[in-house]
């Protein structure tokens, strides 16, 4: 398996993806080779500081970046050989397995949906979210931010996905699928949130429980919560709003620990024909670390292949 890694992406490269591409290689596989994209000298002069690298890596040279400033849907074009562009056309071309950086989500997610697309049937992608819950379970939320207007059959096909990644890669079995709302009536919310749960109700593809409110999230009612992106990515804020709140106040809570997204690493883009995976751009090793072993686990689990034969 091969595996690549945007060297060039986040606030801190190339050092940090450099360091967290040593800490990934001690947990993963001796098969797993990993194909670094960026400064060929910056990933040379690293590599022979660390010489154990040399025999699991590949380097594949580039010389454009596309920073955070950048207009993503312009710099695909006007820089064809940043480490992003790169990546992505050989994640096309099934040189690599999977891809993942910390570097412009709005240039990956240019990248996955005009190079690698959606799976077909599928309407659009979404990116999901773990949530992690006192009683050490997690949850899954989605969409978090790909798409802040939506249809209820993209919520539907969302609880499907969602539905898949609940159970090949957090190993729930039949994840009980559930509606976010503003109350656990079916009468309840608005017209999407209505039309929507008209659709699940009673569905074949996936195990609807109905409605949750926003305070059960944090509660073991449901495996997966589906809603739109808009909702979803400021739940997803706040939560890493309230988490950087108390790390300020210097209060510290094994729970709240959970929510510190170096310990998951990245998101994956679900629904698209290959495995992407988007960093924090802030991402320390630790981040780096966790977003690479997160990209081997959906390549592994063969999750975009479980979903083409959904659809």
């Amino acid at each position: 398996m091969k595996l690549g890694i945007d060297i060039m992406g986040g606030d801190y490269a190339p050092l940090v993806p450099l360091q967290g591409t040593l800490m990934a290689l001690e947990h993963l596989p001796h098969d797993v080779t990993l194909v670094l994209y960026g400064d060929e000298q910056a990933i040379h002069n690293f590599v022979a500081d660390n010489p154990t690298l040399k025999s699991r890596i590949e380097v594949v040279p580039t010389t454009e970046v596309i920073t955070m400033t950048d207009s993503p849907a312009l710099a695909f074009n006007q820089k064809p050989n940043s480490s992003i562009v790169v990546g992505f056309k050989q994640l096309k071309q099934g040189i690599i397995q999977g891809f993942a950086s910390a570097g412009s989500t709005g240039a990956m997610m240019v990248g996955a949906m005009q190079i690698i697309k959606a799976i077909e049937g599928i309407m659009r992608p979404c990116i999901g979210s773990t949530i992690p819950r006192p009683d050490g379970s997690q949850a899954l939320i989605a969409d978090v931010g790909l798409n802040p207007d939506c249809k209820p059959d993209v919520l539907y096909q969302y609880a499907i996905i969602s539905s898949k990644y609940a159970q090949f890669i957090l190993g729930i079995e039949n994840p009980r699928v559930a509606l976010l709302n503003i109350g656990s009536e079916p009468e309840k919310g608005n017209l999407l949130a209505k039309a929507a749960y008209d659709m699940m109700l009673n569905s074949k593809d996936f195990n609807f429980v109905g409605n949750v409110e926003g305070y059960d999230i944090f509660k073991n009612k449901a495996d997966v919560i589906i809603t739109d992106g808009f909702v979803g990515n400021i739940i997803l804020k706040m939560a890493e709003g309230f988490y950087g709140l108390l790390k300020k106040r210097n209060m510290v809570d094994e729970y709240f620990a959970k929510f510190n997204f170096e310990n998951y690493g990245g998101t994956p883009i679900l629904g698209i024909n290959k495995t992407v995976i988007i960093g924090h751009g802030s991402s320390t090793p630790k981040a780096i670390m966790n977003m690479i072993l997160h990209t081997y686990k959906v390549v592994n689990a063969e999750l975009v292949e479980k979903l083409k034969e959904a659809f």
